[in-house]
C-alpha cells in the first residue's frame, strides 16, 4: 500500500501538508515524493488572493518521516540508470519544490526524522520538535551514500561537520543536541510539537505575505551567489503596494496593520 501526502486547505491563513504511510513510520515511496513535487509546485502558482499565508509540514500518527521505504529499494536501487533517475528526477525536484516555495514552511516534526525526511525538514524555514525526536542519515548501515543533490540541500542547514558525523558514523542527533546545532529553532514537549507549531505559523500568517515572500526570494538569490543587480533593483517594485502602505500607516496611527492586501 502506497503513502499518500495530502494538501488540507488553509483555516486562519494556515495550510498543512502531511505525509502519511501506516504501518511504516511515514516512509517515503516513490509516489509520495512525485505527489510532494506536486503539491507544493500547485501552491506556488495559486493567486495571492488565495494562497495560504503559511504552510505547516507534518507526518501522521506521531511520526514525521522515517527515511525512504526500503521495500521498494530492490525495485530500482541496483541499477545505475534507475538509481540515478531517482534521485535527480524524483527526489531532487520534489526538494526543489519545497525550497522553491514563496509560503513560509514550518516543519511541524514528531518522532522519527530519518533520511528523507530530515531532507524535507531541512527545506522548511522553521523547523519545530519533540523532546523525544531523532534525526540523522544512517544509510551507511544500507550500503550507500547520500545523492549529491540531496546533500547539497541538507549542508545548508547542518554543518558540513555535523554531516560528517551523521554520515560516516551513522549517527543520530536528539532533539536538545539538533538544537544546539541550530538544526531545529525550538523543542517543546511531545504532547506540544503540533499546537505550537501551529501557533508559530498562525503569528506568521498575521504578517505581510508580499514581505515573506520577497525575504524568501532574495534569501534564494543569495544562496545562488546573487541578487544580481537586475534582481536589486526589481526587489523594490514593493514600493507603491498597498501592504507596504498599510504596514507604515499602521505604524504611525499605533493600530494592528490588517493584511493580506492587495
Amino acid at each position: 500500500m502506497s503513502g499518500t501526502v495530502t494538501f488540507h486547505p488553509a483555516a486562519d491563513g494556515v495550510a498543512r501538508v502531511e505525509l502519511a504511510h501506516p504501518g511504516k513510520l511515514n516512509a517515503i515511496d516513490i509516489a509520495m515524493w512525485r505527489e510532494l513535487r506536486r503539491v507544493f509546485a500547485d501552491v506556488q502558482t495559486q493567486p495571492l488572493a488565495t494562497a495560504p499565508r503559511a504552510i505547516v509540514v507534518c507526518g501522521a500518527a506521531g511520526q514525521f518521516a522515517s527515511g525512504g521505504d526500503i521495500e521498494e529499494f530492490a525495485t530500482f536501487r541496483f541499477d545505475e540508470t534507475r538509481l540515478h533517475d531517482f534521485h535527480e528526477h524524483v527526489v531532487a525536484p520534489a526538494l526543489q519544490a519545497l525550497l522553491d516555495c514563496d509560503i513560509p514552511l514550518f516543519a511541524q516534526i514528531d518522532g522519527a526524522c530519518i533520511g528523507g525526511g530530515l531532507e524535507i525538514a531541512a527545506c522548511c524555514d522553521i523547523r519545530i520538535c519533540g523532546e523525544s525526536s531523532r534525526f540523522g542519515a544512517p544509510i551507511a548501515k544500507l550500503g550507500f551514500p547520500m545523492a549529491p543533490g540531496e546533500l547539497e540541500r541538507l549542508v545548508r542547514v547542518v554543518d558540513a561537520a555535523v554531516l560528517r558525523e551523521l554520515l560516516l558514523e551513522a549517527r543520530l542527533l536528539d532533539a536538545r543536541r539538533a538544537l544546539q546545532l541550530g538544526l531545529v529553532h525550538d523543542v517543546v514537549a511531545d504532547a506540544e510539537v503540533a499546537s505550537h507549531t501551529l501557533v508559530r505559523a498562525r503569528a506568521a500568517a498575521m504578517l505581510a505575505p508580499q514581505a515573506a515572500r520577497l525575504n524568501k526570494r532574495t534569501l534564494r538569490q543569495i544562496g545562488a551567489g546573487g541578487p544580481t543587480a537586475a534582481q536589486r533593483r526589481a526587489h523594490f517594485g514593493y514600493a507603491d503596494s498597498a501592504e507596504h502602505r498599510e504596514g507604515v500607516t499602521a505604524f504611525v496611527e499605533r493600530r494592528p496593520p490588517r493584511f493580506p492586501l492587495l
